[in-house]
């Protein structure tokens, strides 16, 4: 935690780019192309962000799957994934077969680096979703320092379409965390954070938290290669989580880490 206090305090007293605005996609023309991107209901009182990465895989943050009150699992059965959700209606909904995060991932733990760098999740849907306007997101590596970015999510002050933050630029990387100059919110946690090189959305990582330093606002992303790659070899063995319940939620979304 000091180190990374230390690190956003270095950053921000140094020239920033200027952040780029957001565009609601309220309008079904607007979002076109933007389906794979959804709300995540979380118990029927919360809500997250998630993209699917397969027509049955959902990524999205790891403090998600939990309840923010007693730290305790929220159960399978009271999560729903809603599929370019925009104005009340999704393009489609699917129930959760399993919700899978790392090993080394604490929710209970204090906010720090390693609970950043671990904060990923996999969503397995019951059904995949099979519609040609609904096409999962690919994969790009992890950004460098100065690449520009865009972020795509939800939050509570927009929860009924997606907007799009179409320049984000990495501050800087370190140690499978991306610090962004850009502005989230509750309900933003989980966001796919895509590179447009090449002209094609993929998504290079998800939002976990945002943070304030001397006044002024970052995001905290988590990178995909290690940890998706065992949330993948977590799949493989088939396992079907079943947790305690855990009662009503209160909204949740990116959590707060202030220096």
């Amino acid at each position: 935690m000091r180190y990374l206090i230390a690190l956003l305090a270095a950053l921000l007293a140094s020239p920033a780019s200027a952040q780029g605005g957001l565009f609601s996609m309220e309008s079904r023309e607007d979002g076109r192309g933007w389906e794979a991107v959804g709300r995540l209901e979380i118990a029927g009182q919360a809500f997250c962000t998630g993209a699917l990465i397969a027509p049955d895989l959902v990524l999205t943050a790891a403090h998600c799957l939990f309840d923010a009150r007693n730290g305790a699992r929220v159960p399978v059965e009271q999560i729903q994934f809603l599929a370019g959700w925009r104005n009340g209606r999704a393009a489609a909904y699917r129930r959760v077969r399993r919700a899978i995060s790392l090993d080394s991932y604490d929710f209970g733990a204090p906010a720090s680096p390693e609970r950043v760098r671990s904060d990923l999740a996999v969503i397995e849907l019951q059904l995949p979703i099979r519609n040609s306007s609904i096409a999962p997101f690919g994969l790009g590596p992890f950004p460098e320092t100065g690449d520009e970015l865009g972020v795509v999510s939800y939050a509570h002050d927009r929860s009924e379409a997606p907007a799009l933050q179409d320049y984000c630029g990495v501050l800087e990387r370190q140690d499978g965390i991306l610090v962004l100059d850009c502005t989230v919110d509750f309900g933003s946690s989980g966001s796919p954070v895509f590179s447009f090189e090449g002209g094609e959305p993929r998504i290079v990582s998800v939002i976990s938290a945002k943070a304030e330093a001397d006044g002024a606002p970052v995001s905290l992303a988590t990178g995909l290669s290690g940890p998706l790659s065992e949330l993948r070899g977590a799949l493989d063995e088939d396992i079907v989580l079943n947790p305690l319940p855990a009662g009503d939620r209160r909204d949740t979304g990116a959590k707060f880490i202030k220096p």
